[in-house]
Parts: C-alpha cells; structure tokens; sequence
C-alpha cells in the first residue's frame, strides 16, 4: 500500500531533546504528530511551540497510553523515543533495572501491540526504535546501570517482530549518536539536528526501503 499523504506519528518523549527535533522534522515533511510526554505542563507547551497534537503518556503507566491508542484510533508511525539512564549498579538495591526495561521494552512492545489493529487496516506503517551503541554487543554494551541491557533487548525485538508484523509496516532501530541533550550532556559531539536525521529517514522509508535492521548515520551498524 502506498503512504497515507498526511501519515500520523506518534513519538514518545517528543517534549524535549531529540525527540522534539524528530517531531519537528516530520512536521515539516507533512506528518500529522502527536508528541507524548509523562510530563502534562512540559509537553503541552512543547505541543503548542510545535503546533501538533500532545498525548499524556507516562511508559510506566500502561493506562496512560492505553487511553492515547483510543482517543486517537491509531497512528501510522511509531517512534518508540523515550528512555532512562541512570548510573546505578544491577547488584544495588536502587538498580534501574525494572524502569529501565519498562520504558525502553515492555512500554514499546505494548505500543506495537496496540497499534497493530491500524495498521492491518491501513497496509502501512513505519516503527522507529531510538536505541544505542551502547545496548550493541559489538561495542561491548559499556552503558551504566541496566541502560545497555535494555537498548540491547529492544535491538533483539526489531529483528524479532519483523516476521510478525502486518504487511507493509517496517521496523527498524538506530543510534542516534551521543547527543548534545539532557540526557548526553552539553559536551556531547553529536548535534541534536544530525541525532534526528537517521530517525526521521526510518520514519519515511519507501516501500522498498529495509526493515528488521540497525542503523547508524543512515547506514548499517552491527548489532
């Protein structure tokens, strides 16, 4: 099936960082966006700055974007952006390991789950997964706390579902870089711009375009 002119998009954690420059740039290409943030205050003004729609949706919280999926019917892109890092060790009692593996896997497959009605219906659909070279068993999975752990798990789930999903609808994962953002700190040497360019490139590919992969700067990157 072709792409919808005005496909709809929903990214997780699009108030701020990258996640709100993937928003914008797929606001300029035509994308019907709706940013959720856990944050109502932040991302309703972040929604307004972008002038696109705001879903509450807390990752931790299913309820949260289990309503989300009703209001909205649905969405032809899914951008499973939202995540956590904290530096804490597993054998800790503080460990991050639950939330962390919540947000940045459980959150993203019951998403997929939700969304997989629409776009049987449709014959379209596109799901970008923002991981990490740091969840990459090739660079050593270096990240603190359970952060490698749970980037690694949503890598292995895009080549899984690739054989489960509906006709039409792509999926893929990719490093974005170590970004200037909150959560990659002012010293970080990736712009916030060239973070979102591979994102946004996934988000639109053409039918032809791969699937089940692992993508760095536009290109394959091992897993």
């Amino acid at each position: 099936m072709p792409r919808p002119l005005h496909p709809t998009a929903l990214i997780t954690g699009g108030n701020r960082g990258i996640g709100y420059v993937i928003a914008q740039g797929l606001i300029a290409k035509g994308v019907a966006v709706t940013i959720g943030a856990r944050t109502e205050t932040e991302g309703r003004t972040a929604a307004e700055a972008l002038n696109c729609r705001f879903a509450h949706i807390d990752l931790l919280n299913p309820d949260s974007y289990f309503d989300a999926y009703a209001k909205s019917g649905g969405w032809d892109i899914l951008v499973n952006n939202a995540g956590i890092l904290k530096d804490v060790s597993l054998l800790e009692k503080g460990s991050d390991f639950d939330e962390s593996m919540e947000v940045m896997v459980a959150a993203p497959l019951d998403l997929i789950r939700l969304n997989a009605p629409h776009w049987r219906q449709t014959g379209w659909g596109r799901i970008v997964n923002l991981s990490s070279s740091l969840g990459a068993h090739e660079r050593g999975l270096k990240g603190p706390g359970a952060y490698s752990i749970a980037k690694a798990s949503l890598n292995a789930m895009t080549r899984v579902l690739v054989r489960d999903l509906p006709d039409g609808v792509k999926i893929n994962a990719c490093d974005p870089g170590w970004v200037a953002t909150r959560m990659g700190g002012p010293t970080a040497p990736v712009s916030v711009q060239d973070g979102a360019d591979t994102p946004i490139w996934l988000a639109l590919l053409p039918d032809d375009g791969p699937t089940g992969g692992f993508f760095r700067q536009r290109q394959p990157a091992a897993w």
